[in-house]
């Protein structure tokens, strides 16, 4: 089974990841100060969605055979990738490095244009990691 899981910042500044996939009648979201947080408990609302569809006798998955597939706002992705400079990805990505700083915080958001500029370097940065041999 395949989950798509989307994650975002709120305006509390709390993670929340939500999916509208679901096992029987119950659905999984999960909540926390970071998106580490908030995917821990996403995966206990998968378990416990799991226990509760078993006791009533329906036929569920076993947990390790779900797939969760992240789809991040651009806060929550610098958030879970916090490793990343922000200001070198944004020379990187080819846009400008205060609206990068802006979309990381969440004041604001890129267009679709942008959007695709920022997703293609994280994919070029992706091929070029899993292209390195030491």
């Amino acid at each position: 089974m395949k989950i798509v899981a989307i994650i975002e910042k709120g305006s509390d500044k709390f993670f929340s990841i939500y999916s509208d996939d679901h096992i029987g009648n119950s659905y999984f979201g999960g909540f926390g100060k970071s998106v580490s947080k908030a995917k821990d408990d996403f995966v206990v609302s998968i378990k416990e969605a799991i226990a509760e569809e078993s006791q009533k006798g329906h036929v569920t998955p076993k947990f390790d055979d779900i797939i969760i597939n992240y789809k991040y706002d651009l806060p929550s992705f610098f958030n879970c990738f916090d490793f990343i400079n922000v200001s070198k990805f944004a020379e990187f990505a080819g846009v400008n490095e205060s609206k990068m700083r802006a979309y990381k915080c969440g004041v604001s958001y890129p267009g679709e244009k942008t959007t695709t500029k920022i997703l293609k370097a994280i994919r070029d940065i992706g091929a070029e990691l899993t292209s390195v041999t030491l």
